[in-house]
């Protein structure tokens, strides 16, 4: 192999890095996790179409475009995780870029289920390495208490993502056909994946921490680190039924819209793009300006915090399925999406600093193996299944997918008696992790 070749085992570079280079890193990283989200979740703008054309039901339709894309995913999460906090997590994010952003175009090129199945299947083994070696990354990048606002800056890659997936994809969609969405997504996704490569450099592992790691633990040894602590059990679970309770109901919200106000995909991402992206956008920044803040350094204030946030957002979650006027719905939808990326961040955050140097890509991979299965597989699913119940013999409609929903929207309380259950324990957790008093 020549010396140019891509390795993954590429060597640190021992500087500090200035202040320059880690906001460069971090605007990368949020390009990455940018095109993970708008990758990810383009298949609920035009679920409706793709519905169509091939001729499903809502839970057939929710069962191909959701499980074989998250079953792998999640799958492959912990190994490529392993592999993030032992090798190069610079070339593993470049690699893992340019293979999901492949895979993408390949999804619009798609003739039948099969093959539409195994773009995604390839989508989601492309994207496992992306967030947690992103995560681990930037958590060498800044230190200790600066992680929840660079987290929270790099979870802007959410809702700018999710702007792309519903405005604009819904927009190619209504002139070019559902298929041209995901080959307009996948090439840029491979430039952006030889960008990463040629300009981000490794870092030195643990630099920023008080903690002296020779070698990373083993696999088990994590778990078995994770399970003790208490708060970044809570933390986790809390997040990742926030993710089942809110992206849960955004996969299928554009096809309610579709159905109950007659609507095209372009019409839909009308509503919903400016929503996520100034919406999402600002909740985060907000949240972000929120956590510099000198109080806001104690985690308790922090899980205090989402606790509160989370609960509130569920009553506006369950208004918006009981109203049929348009106009109310879309004022809501302005409390309730921007409520799903608030919590992104400081979770992850959270978890950065409750987890040792050598263990933050596996914490990262399961709390996205958890949420992912809730707002990937279980939920999407199970609002399918519910509509076509609900829907009878008559097939499912708007009606059915209102109820169906209703029985999802009520999760988000669970979510956020998690976050307040972390409270006690939170601040020994993250002293015990980092070597550095709160």
């Amino acid at each position: 192999m020549s010396a140019n070749a891509v390795s993954l085992e590429t060597p640190a570079t021992p500087a500090t890095p200035s202040a320059v280079v880690r906001w460069y890193v971090l605007m990368m990283m949020c390009l990455v996790y940018t095109l993970s989200i708008a990758d990810r979740y383009v298949v609920s703008t035009v679920l409706e179409p793709i519905r169509l054309e091939l001729h499903l039901t809502d839970w057939g339709v929710a069962f191909l475009t959701s499980v074989g894309l998250a079953l792998f995913y999640v799958l492959f999460g912990f190994p490529i995780s392993y592999v993030i906090d032992r090798r190069s997590r610079r070339n593993i994010i470049s690699i893992s870029l340019i293979i999901w952003s492949l895979m993408t175009t390949l999804t619009g090129m798609a003739r039948g289920t099969w093959t539409f199945l195994a773009a995604r299947i390839g989508v989601g083994i492309g994207e496992a390495g992306g967030t947690p070696g992103a995560n681990s990354i930037l958590s060498d990048y800044f230190p200790a208490a600066r992680r929840p606002m660079a987290l929270t800056i790099f979870s802007l890659g959410a809702p700018i993502g999710a702007w792309v997936a519903a405005q604009i994809a819904g927009q190619i969609a209504d002139h070019h056909g559902w298929r041209s969405v995901f080959l307009w997504l996948g090439v840029p996704g491979v430039i952006a994946g030889l960008l990463v490569y040629f300009t981000v450099r490794e870092p030195v592992r643990g630099q920023l921490d008080h903690k002296d790691e020779t070698a990373a633990p083993t696999f088990l040894e994590a778990m078995r680190f994770l399970w003790s602590q208490r708060s970044a059990v809570h933390v986790m679970a809390g997040s990742a039924v926030t993710a089942l309770w809110g992206w849960g109901l955004m996969y299928w919200l554009p096809t309610y819209l579709l159905r109950e106000f007659g609507l095209s995909p372009g019409a839909s991402g009308d509503i919903l793009g400016p929503i996520h992206l100034i919406g999402g956008v600002g909740a985060t920044v907000f949240t972000g300006w929120l956590l510099v803040w000198p109080t806001m350094a104690n985690p308790r204030r922090v899980v205090k915090l989402l606790g509160w946030w989370v609960g509130l957002a569920t009553i506006v979650s369950i208004a918006i399925l009981y109203t049929h006027d348009l106009a109310t719905v879309k004022l809501l939808c302005w409390i309730f999406i921007p409520s799903i990326y608030f919590y992104i961040g400081p979770c992850f955050g959270l978890l950065n600093n409750l987890a040792q140097p050598r263990m933050r890509a596996l914490f990262c991979a399961s709390t996205l193996f958890v949420a992912n299965v809730g707002n990937l597989i279980v939920a999407p699913n199970m609002v399918g299944f519910l509509s076509d119940w609900f829907g009878g013999a008559a097939g499912a409609d708007a009606a059915s997918l209102r109820l169906a929903l209703l029985c999802l929207a009520p999760t988000g309380f669970w979510a956020t008696a998690h976050y307040f259950w972390s409270v006690r324990d939170i601040v020994k957790d993250q002293e015990r992790a980092t070597g550095v008093p709160v």
